[in-house]
């Protein structure tokens, strides 16, 4: 048994090395230098967007503290209002969520398949990012393109 534990993205950059080339003995990936590469060159936008990260509903569940999905969003310039919770995932209740006073909320498509009709109605007036949930919950091949398809739907939420 091999136990991973991954909360940001250096970490999760180590555990892939670990895993795939000491762990498996296979040849480094390429799409591994490819993601360091890409995150490497993100800079985070000037003014940081303040937000919070709904990863489910019924009930209302949130991104809280020391999250991979958290890390790469603080890289992009997102602050998650919620990280500094005492849990990982809190429920929160809507009327919370709603009146946090935040610049934006980040709806994933996983693991709860939130979309446009299904979200962004639950906080009128503020602006939604529906993003990739397997770019931004997964470390793996996608974070080769993380950072690019992300801030795309970031930038959209404006």
């Amino acid at each position: 048994v091999l136990v991973t534990e991954v909360r940001d993205l250096p970490q999760a950059l180590r555990e892939l090395d670990r895993v795939l080339v000491g762990a498996l003995g296979l040849t480094r990936p390429g799409w591994l230098a490819d993601a360091e590469r890409a995150w490497g060159r993100v800079e985070p936008p000037a003014g940081t967007r303040s937000a919070f990260v709904p990863i489910w509903r019924r009930p209302w569940m949130v991104l809280g503290r020391d999250t991979f999905a958290g890390d790469l969003l603080a890289r992009l310039g997102v602050r998650n209002v919620y990280a500094a919770h005492a849990e990982r995932y809190p429920r929160v209740p809507v009327e919370e969520l709603a009146a946090a006073g935040c610049d934006l909320v980040v709806l994933p498509d996983e693991p709860y398949r939130f979309t446009a009709e299904d979200g962004p109605e639950a906080f009128p007036g503020l602006p939604a990012a529906l993003l990739s949930g397997r770019h931004l919950t997964w470390y793996g091949p996608s974070l080769a393109e993380a950072p690019a398809v992300l801030s795309r739907a970031l930038s959209a939420a404006r």
